[in-house]
C-alpha cells in the first residue's frame, strides 16, 4: 500500500478509525453504513487526502468479504418463502427485473452511452440492497408483514438473477469477443452442471452428517463454513464462472441443513467487517475530478430508480391482487440499486466492458438512490397516508391474491418458539402439539436436533444468547415464546435480546431457585416455571389424593 504512513499495521489502524468515526457520523444522520464506508474510501483515497491507495491487502479483504456475502445471500435461500409466496416473488422480481433493464437501457442509449456501456448501467439499475431492505425491515419489525415478506421473495429472485448475470458476463470476458460467446457459455454449463452435481451428492451424503458432527464446537462450526465458502469461490473462479458463484453456490448447499441459521447469524458482523474494505476500495478509486461530468446522468437515473421501480412494482402487484397499501409498501423497497450493482460494475471494469467514468456513475446513482429510499423506507406509512387517494389506480377491486396469502400465513404460523429440547423441552412440545399449538423448537446440542427431526418436529439450531440468530426467528408470529433451559444467564440474555428486538408477545422461562426465578422476573418475564417445585407440588397432591381415597 502506498501512503504517507510507514506500515501497514499503522495504515490499517489510521483506515478503521476513520471508518469508525464516518459511520458513526452516517449513523446519527440515519444513513446506511454503505454511504459512509463509501465516503472514507473517497477520504482517505487519492482524490481527498491521499493517504492510502489500492493495494493487495484491502483487495484481498474485499474479495472476502464479497465472497462471503454471496455465501450468506445463499444460505438464507428460504426456499419456504419462494414457495409461500409462490408466483408472486417470481413474477414481480423476473418482472421488475426484465422492465427495469428495458426502460434503463433505452434511457442509458439517450444519455449518448455505448451499447454496452448501456447494458451494463440498465443491468445495475435493476438490483436492490437485500442488506439494506432486510435490516431496514427488521429495524421497523415487518420482516413477517405481508409486504415484508413479498420483498423478501423477490430479492431473493433478483439475488438468483445477479449470480446469473455474472456468470453470463464472465463467459462473455473469457471468450474475449461475442463470437465466442456460444462456445464458451456452453463449456462454462457444462462445467457449472458438473459442479452442481458434485455439491448436491456432497449435500446428499456428506455436509449433513459433517455439519452434524462439527456443530459440537460452534467455532469450528463457523470456521468450516468460512473454509467452504472460500473453497468453493475458488473453484467457482478456476471453473470459469466466478468466485461469487461458487461462494453462492456454497451457501446454497448448507441453506436447507438445521445449522443455517446459526451459521449465518455468526458471520453476519465478519461478512460486514470485510464488506467495508470492498466500499473503501471502490471509495478510493473513484476519481472526484470526473464526477462532475457524471451529475446529470446520475440524477436522471436516480429518479427512473427512485420513482420507476415502485412504479413497477406496484403494477405487477395491483395486477396479481393485492390491495395498494400491499403494493406501495412493497414497491419503495426496490428504490435503490445494491451493493450486487457496485459488484457487477467492478465485475465489468475488471473484464474491461466499461471504464472508470460509468462506474462512477453508477457509484453516484448508488449513492443518491441508497440515501434517498432509506428514508422513503422509514417513512413509509407516513408517505402511504399522504399518497393513497391517488394510488387505487394500482388496486383491483377485489384482493383475492392477498386474502388466499391471509388465509394460507394463518394456517401455518407458529405459536410458541421452544428454546431447548431436552427432557423437560421436549414433553412440554410434545404436550403443546398434542393441544393444538404449532410449535418451532431450537436447541444447541446437535444430537437433540436429530432426534428431534427424526421426531418430525419443526427445529433449528441455534443460540439463545445470539441476538443476530433471534432476528432469523418469526417473532411476529409467535404468541409465546419459551425457555426451558436452565442457566439463568442464558435465560438473561434472550429475555434482553427479545425485548431489543421488540418482541410483543409473551415470554415464559425456566429457574431453579426462587433467587432466579426474582431476577427473571424483574427482566420482563411473563411466567417463570419452577419444574422441581411445580413437579413437587404435583406430586403432594396426587400423593394426598390418594390417601384422601382410602377407607
Amino acid at each position: 500500500m502506498t501512503s504517507i504512513f510507514g506500515d501497514v499495521f499503522t495504515e490499517m489502524a489510521v483506515l478503521l478509525l476513520v471508518a469508525a468515526v464516518i459511520g458513526a457520523i452516517g449513523m446519527r444522520l440515519r444513513q446506511p453504513l454503505i454511504v459512509a464506508f463509501i465516503a472514507v474510501g473517497v477520504l482517505v483515497g487519492p482524490s481527498v487526502l491521499g493517504w492510502v491507495s489500492a493495494n493487495d491487502q484491502i483487495d484481498l479483504l474485499a474479495k472476502l468479504g464479497i465472497a462471503l456475502l454471496l455465501f450468506v445471500v445463499g444460505l438464507k435461500l428460504d426456499l419456504h418463502i419462494i414457495r409461500t409466496m409462490g408466483s408472486v416473488a417470481l413474477a414481480t422480481g423476473l418482472g421488475q427485473v426484465f422492465f427495469t433493464s428495458v426502460v434503463g437501457y433505452f434511457i442509458a442509449i439517450a444519455l449518448g452511452m455505448s451499447p454496452v456501456t448501456a447494458l451494463y448501467v440498465a443491468v445495475a439499475l435493476t438490483f436492490s440492497s437485500t442488506i439494506i431492505i432486510v435490516k431496514l425491515l427488521s429495524d421497523k419489525r415487518e420482516v413477517d408483514a405481508l409486504h415484508g415478506r413479498i420483498a423478501i421473495g423477490f430479492l431473493i429472485v433478483q439475488d438468483i438473477v445477479v449470480v446469473l448475470v455474472m456468470i453470463g458476463l464472465t463467459a462473455l470476458g473469457e471468450a474475449g469477443d461475442t463470437a465466442g460467446l456460444g462456445r464458451e457459455a456452453l463449456a462454462v454449463l457444462i462445467k457449472g452442471g458438473l459442479f452442481i452435481v458434485v455439491i448436491g451428492l456432497l449435500m446428499h451424503y456428506v455436509l449433513t452428517p459433517l455439519l452434524h458432527q462439527l456443530a459440537r464446537s460452534p467455532e469450528l462450526l463457523v470456521l468450516f463454513a468460512i473454509a467452504w465458502a472460500v473453497a468453493l469461490g475458488a473453484a467457482g473462479s478456476h471453473l470459469g464462472f466466478s468466485k461469487e458463484v461458487g461462494a453462492f453456490l456454497a451457501g446454497v448447499s448448507l441453506a436447507s441443513t438445521p445449522y443455517r441459521e446459526a451459521i449465518g447469524s455468526r458471520l453476519v458482523s465478519l461478512r460486514d467487517f470485510l464488506l467495508l474494505f470492498f466500499f473503501i476500495d471502490l471509495g478510493a478509486g473513484l476519481d472526484l475530478a470526473t464526477l462532475d461530468a457524471q451529475v446529470v446522468p446520475a440524477i436522471l437515473l436516480s429518479l427512473f430508480v427512485l420513482l420507476g421501480n415502485p412504479l413497477i412494482v406496484m403494477i405487477i402487484l395491483g395486477v396479481m391482487g393485492y390491495r395498494k397499501r400491499t403494493s406501495f409498501l412493497a414497491g419503495l423497497t426496490v428504490a435503490q440499486i445494491s451493493e450486487f450493482s457496485l459488484i457487477l460494475g467492478a465485475l465489468g471494469l475488471s473484464l474491461g466492458h466499461i471504464n472508470a467514468d460509468t462506474m462512477g456513475l453508477i457509484t453516484l446513482v448508488g449513492l443518491i438512490t441508497i440515501s434517498a429510499s432509506t428514508y422513503m423506507i422509514l417513512y413509509s406509512h407516513l408517505l402511504y397516508e399522504r399518497l393513497s387517494p391517488w394510488l387505487g389506480l394500482f388496486e383491483r377491486k377485489r384482493a383475492y391474491r392477498e386474502e388466499a396469502q391471509d388465509q394460507y400465513m394463518e394456517r401455518h404460523k407458529v405459536d410458541v418458539i421452544l428454546f431447548g429440547l431436552g427432557r423437560f423441552g421436549t414433553r412440554i412440545a410434545r404436550e403443546l402439539e398434542q393441544r393444538g399449538y404449532r410449535v418451532l423448537g431450537v436447541d444447541f446440542d446437535p444430537n437433540l436436533i436429530h432426534e428431534q427431526e427424526e421426531n418430525c418436529y419443526e427445529v433449528y439450531y441455534g443460540d439463545a444468547e445470539d441476538p443476530e440468530f433471534l432476528t432469523s426467528l418469526p417473532l411476529g408470529q409467535a404468541r409465546w415464546v419459551l425457555s426451558s433451559l436452565r442457566e439463568n444467564p442464558v435465560n438473561l440474555a434472550l429475555l434482553h435480546g427479545l425485548r431489543d428486538h421488540g418482541y410483543k408477545g409473551r415470554v415464559a422461562v425456566t429457574a431453579h431457585t426462587t433467587t432466579c426465578a426474582r431476577q427473571l422476573k424483574q427482566a420482563g418475564a411473563d411466567l417463570v416455571l419452577l419444574p422441581y417445585a411445580d413437579a413437587a407440588a404435583e406430586a403432594v397432591d396426587n400423593l394426598f389424593g390418594v390417601i384422601d381415597r382410602q377407607p
